[in-house]
């Protein structure tokens, strides 16, 4: 029997050296029904790594969905299985990602050339699988500017049995631009995952893509089902402490936490994995943990004082958790002066 999810009403990107177990832990202590997704795992780090170091992660993470990276479907079939065992909620390919790297592997956003072989790989995984299966993509690759493009591709995968498309509304330039110029050259299309909801009414349409604000989510959310964040909900991430009373009302009583909160609840974990994998300096490390925490105060008076503490390397070094109080002693001091 499925397990009770909530919708997919707002979600945090896949986002590589990003958002790993760490950054999703200290997400999730700001919203609870927030969907998270893992940094993307290829089929081959799976087939042939170390599969609890890519697929470990903590109970209350949950709802959290592994984003696989691949093109052959038997892979793909046996990594959405493992993730399955694993615990996940859901299991995402990856159709978007435009780095060199990931096209030299055959897969990623130059997938949205070969909709066929991606129908492939979705009816493999859904077949290996009982949780949901879903596409993350573009709307177009290189120059093809036509929304039938997109059209066409999600409605080959909607074939294989794919319900679920996230649409990051813009184009990938597989050649001559960076991941980083990806994700702000192209021009943002929001009309383009607008009308592939209209055009496939029984699809759950996500989108992607620029987004900043709950204003703009709340915009969005008039024309397709959810909007997933990127960037700016790991650069200002308490902007989702109001998610769950916003977009969740009926879950519990949506109680805003505050940041005090938030490092208070991040305190005991910290501890617990620096024992569990601190191997004296050889393992984990404060700042794998810290680094994801540095724009908790965004916008607040006194944060480039919480910044600056969290980034000094000689109190790093001291891997105790309580850096981060004092990290907030100083910004209220700061705040004050």
């Amino acid at each position: 029997m499925k397990k009770h999810l909530p919708p997919r009403t707002v979600s945090v990107a896949p986002m590589m050296d990003w958002t790993d177990r760490h950054c999703r832990v200290f997400h999730r202590q700001i919203t609870r029904h927030t969907w998270l997704y893992t940094e993307m795992v290829t089929t081959g780090a799976l087939l042939h790594g170390d599969v609890p170091r890519h697929l470990d992660f903590n109970e209350e993470e949950h709802p959290v969905a592994l984003q696989l990276g691949g093109s052959e479907p038997a892979d793909l079939a046996h990594s959405a299985k493992l993730g399955e065992q694993w615990g996940y909620d859901e299991i995402n390919l990856n159709c978007g990602c435009p780095s060199e790297r990931v096209q030299k592997g055959a897969f990623g956003a130059c997938l949205m050339g070969e909709p066929a072989l991606v129908a492939d790989c979705v009816k493999a995984m859904r077949d290996a699988v009982s949780i949901d299966v879903t596409v993350k993509h573009r709307i177009g690759i290189d120059d093809v500017q036509s929304y039938d493009f997109v059209r066409d591709f999600v409605g080959t995968i909607a074939e294989a049995g794919c319900k679920t498309f996230i649409v990051h509304a813009r184009n990938a330039i597989l050649k001559g631009l960076s991941p980083k110029e990806n994700r702000e050259i192209p021009p943002l299309k929001y009309d383009y995952a607008y009308q592939l909801k209209r055009d496939f009414p029984a699809l759950e349409i996500l989108i992607n893509g620029g987004i900043k604000t709950a204003p703009e989510i709340d915009e969005h959310l008039k024309h397709v089902d959810g909007v997933m964040l990127g960037r700016e909900a790991y650069h200002n991430p308490y902007l989702m402490a109001g998610f769950d009373a916003r977009y969740y009302p009926g879950l519990d009583g949506g109680r805003q936490p505050s940041r005090e909160e938030v490092i208070a609840a991040m305190l005991p974990y910290m501890q617990r994995q620096l024992e569990l994998h601190g191997d004296n300096g050889r393992g984990l490390r404060l700042n794998s943990m810290t680094r994801h925490m540095l724009g908790l105060l965004a916008g607040v008076p006194g944060a480039r004082a919480f910044r600056q503490t969290l980034s000094d390397s000689k109190k790093l070094a001291s891997g105790d958790p309580a850096l981060l109080q004092e990290a907030l002693a100083r910004t209220q001091a700061a705040a004050y002066q």
